[in-house]
């Protein structure tokens, strides 16, 4: 069994690997931040469904593709925030992904939120991962 030092990296990577694959489903092991940002991509419309499977020894979360004309509506993921260098942003420095048709996930006090969330509630965090 190996170590991954970025749950994260890791997740994002399964689900990027499971878009250009054009597979149908992705799992990936359970963690609440994960879970958080599975409901981030479900809410913001990235995503069809997420299905958390605790039936079995290690729980995981089973993520359903949006796929239409062969092609994902994930055409991009990227962690910004990382281990080795952290990057937190303010309210008002909340970056807008492709001017406004991409999501940024930020870690705040109020939870996991996407930019757009965090923009309305004035509140700034560590910016996780872009989506577009």
């Amino acid at each position: 069994m190996s170590t991954i030092t970025d749950p994260i990296a890791d997740f994002l990577a399964r689900l990027r690997n499971g878009t250009r694959a054009q597979k149908p489903e992705v799992l990936v092991p359970y963690s609440k931040i994960k879970a958080e940002i599975a409901r981030i991509l479900k809410d913001e419309g990235y995503i069809t469904d997420y299905l958390i499977d605790t039936s079995a020894a290690h729980p995981q979360i089973k993520i359903t593709n949006k796929l239409a004309n062969r092609s994902s509506a994930i055409a991009g993921l990227r962690r910004v925030s990382r281990p080795g260098l952290r990057r937190y942003v303010s309210a008002d420095e909340i970056p807008r992904v492709l001017g406004g048709m991409g999501l940024a996930i930020l870690s705040t006090s109020r939870g996991i939120l996407s930019g757009r969330e965090a923009r309305k509630q004035k509140v700034g965090g560590e910016l996780l991962a872009y989506v577009w």
